[in-house]
């Protein structure tokens, strides 16, 4: 038997409304019971309808390569999207990543103007930054 098990599980509400469709004897919880195994799924369906196990199997066959062609559409779709998504993205990483150099060299540029003046705010900095974090830490 070549139905895919997987894909009948994977998409179990969906086939489960198909065999209840095809065959209205089934219930749900006869449906319930297939928790991965065709075999007992064709021997019940077989039991309860008298339906040839070829047809079945046939039946099932066709449900499963359905499921698994849908399947492979949402797979696709979802690639698609997730190929748009990351072209739209390029544009502005690149904007932000020449916007990061460009402040880089910026800020490169200004400490070689003005060596002393940076080492001084960068002290400041330093020291409000050290200030506050002790504050907090010995506010707990």
């Amino acid at each position: 038997m070549t139905v895919n098990a997987q894909t009948l599980q994977g998409n179990w509400n969906e086939v489960k409304g198909k065999l209840r469709s095809k065959w209205g004897q089934l219930t749900n919880d006869e449906l319930q019971q297939f928790n991965g195994n065709v075999e007992q799924l064709v021997g019940t369906i077989q039991r309860k309808t008298g339906e040839a196990r070829s047809s079945i199997e046939h039946y099932l066959e066709e449900v499963s390569a359905q499921g698994s062609s849908m399947v492979g559409k949402a797979a696709e779709t979802v690639r698609d999207y997730a190929t748009q998504a990351a072209e739209s993205m390029q544009e502005p990483m690149k904007y932000a990543a020449d916007s990061m150099k460009k402040g880089y060299q910026d800020a490169e540029q200004m400490i070689k103007q003005r060596p002393g003046e940076s080492a001084a705010v960068c002290f400041g900095v330093g020291i409000v930054v050290g200030m506050l974090l002790g504050l907090t830490l010995r506010s707990r």
